[in-house]
């Protein structure tokens, strides 16, 4: 990118980091003692505030930058990740959305050491959603890296551009939850969701216009700019071929559709807002808002490889994730118009902003398991509220510590891709456990540890053991060779195994299940008697 597109867009991300700052500081001269202020913003926001904040939670560099990039890199296979992210939200709606808001107060294992020992319960869950919590963060590490290197000319794998980045979003997401907890972090997400929305109904009119508003025309231009022809509509460009392609497509799909119930960023935005039936019609809301966000980045996916080509998006960036910013170019009029360099600038902090609001999100979540499940577990309860959101900020940053150290080393795989294995590993570890304690009468402790580490392990293990680490020219370590496992994604495998960990785990345990607890936590699951 030349110097002329370089300072509108960051004028840009300047303005957006002021304001969230701003709202940040706003907030952090409120009292956040409590554990529930900080964790849960005082269960104070509107169905609809919520709706906005989990689309914006929801909505991340991987369904932005990364699904259109798929698209136009492999057609029909791309919009895989579309229909994977979306229907999962039903999964959310009618099993987890109500009954997770009146069963717990802040996290996941909240949900499960309500009927279980609580200590065992609540090191494995935690444990569990801090893992989800990095790996999902690293796809916006990665994002951002890749936005930064585009937008500074620098498009090669590499470079100190995508390297600082990288820090400083992980330097920023830590002040935004250190100092505003759950409060600033929702307003943040709800102004995000609402420049995304308008930045991707921009696009999908200018896209549409561009080929006279006819569907058929943008697809059969798509086909013949991508060098595939008719083949880049159809099934298989990507997930085609051998068993082991195909196979990896199911994989997949498995984690997309199973893996948001078992989001730990996603569950925690049901404890801030006051009842149960607001939890719905906040889903209600998020899938509308989702719903429609999703559908348009199918026109640009397409919309960038009949516009931009296949090539150019790959020469930007092998993994497709410049193909929205450089179809924002060539929209606005060219590199050289001053409408190009606006309407890339607007996207390209439109995306910087999305980036930004969703680690602090998934930074709060992952914040809130160490503290209130691991620290809370490994000392005294009397008195610790206070104590507990000293730790949580002390977490967060060691979270973005981590977080910006695989950031860096991941930085040239696709974001969708690793937002796919973060959801492989949600599905496998974390909605086992959550809805054998809503549903099963039997379950057990034993069970509910064994359901975390029999699909967390696994889904770890195979992923190291995978093409994604070793193996291939487009591995992490592509000079060394420990793959064993074929496929890219986990998740066939994996999610299996951690319901058959929890059904093994309940059946040779000793413990009987205690039938008062758990009637006690059916009635509250589905009436909301007790609920915090």
């Amino acid at each position: 990118m030349t110097g002329g597109h370089q300072t509108p867009a960051l004028v840009l991300f300047s303005g957006f980091v002021a304001v969230t700052l701003a709202i940040t500081t706003w907030v952090s001269r409120r009292r956040h003692g409590s554990a529930e202020e900080f964790y849960a913003g005082g269960r104070l926001f509107s169905p609809m505030e919520n709706g906005f904040a989990i689309a914006g939670d929801y909505a991340s560099a991987a369904s932005f930058l990364g699904v259109p990039g798929l698209i136009a890199l492999f057609g029909y296979d791309g919009v895989l990740y579309v229909v994977g992210f979306l229907v999962g939200w039903l999964v959310v709606l009618f099993l987890v959305a109500e009954l997770v808001r009146n069963c717990g107060r802040f996290t996941l294992a909240d949900v499960v050491a309500a009927r279980m020992s609580e200590r065992p319960v609540r090191i494995a869950a935690g444990t569990s959603s801090a893992t989800v919590s990095v790996l999902y963060l690293v796809a916006q590490m990665v994002g951002a890296g890749t936005l930064v290197a585009l937008l500074l000319g620098r498009t090669g794998a590499g470079g100190a551009a995508q390297a600082w980045a990288v820090i400083g979003v992980g330097a920023l997401m830590v002040v935004y939850v250190s100092l505003g907890g759950m409060r600033a972090t929702t307003w943040i997400q709800i102004v995000k969701a609402v420049l995304l929305l308008a930045g991707t109904v921009v696009l999908t009119v200018l896209v549409m216009v561009r080929f006279h508003g006819d569907p058929d025309r943008l697809l059969r231009a798509a086909a013949e700019h991508s060098g595939h022809g008719a083949a880049f509509l159809a099934p298989g460009l990507k997930y085609g071929g051998d068993w082991t392609a195909r196979l990896d497509f199911i994989s997949l799909g498995l984690a997309l559709v199973l893996g948001t119930g078992g989001l730990p960023h996603i569950l925690s935005r049901f404890y801030t807002v006051p009842t149960a039936r607001a939890a719905r019609r906040s889903a209600l809301w998020s899938i509308g808002l989702i719903g429609g966000f999703y559908l348009m980045t199918i026109v640009l996916g397409f919309g960038a490889a009949a516009i931009v080509g296949p090539q150019a998006v790959r020469g930007s960036n092998a993994a497709g994730n410049t193909a929205v910013p450089l179809l924002a170019l060539d929209l606005g009029g060219g590199a050289d118009s001053t409408g190009g360099t606006v309407l890339f600038a607007v996207v390209a902090a439109v995306a910087f902003a999305t980036i930004l609001a969703v680690v602090a999100g998934i930074t709060l979540a992952s914040s809130a398991s160490v503290a209130h499940d691991l620290y809370a577990s490994l000392r005294r309860r009397g008195g610790r509220q206070r104590g507990e959101v000293a730790v949580a900020r002390i977490a967060a940053v060691g979270v973005g510590v981590v977080a910006i150290g695989l950031g860096l080393l991941a930085r040239d795989l696709n974001v969708a891709f690793l937002v796919g294995l973060a959801f492989a590993v949600a599905a496998s570890a974390n909605l086992p456990v959550l809805l054998y304690s809503l549903f099963w009468r039997a379950f057990t402790t034993r069970g509910a540890v064994w359901a975390v580490y029999g699909g967390l392990i696994p889904a770890l293990g195979l992923v190291v053991l995978s093409p994604v680490v070793s193996g291939s020219p487009d591995s992490l370590f592509p000079g060394v060779d420990f793959q064993y496992f074929p496929l890219q994604n986990p998740g066939i495998v994996s999610i299996p195994l951690g319901f058959v960990a929890g059904w093994l785990g309940t059946v040779t345990s000793a413990e009987p299940p205690d039938e008062g607890k758990h009637a006690e936590t059916e009635v509250r699951s589905l009436t909301g008697a007790g609920a915090v």
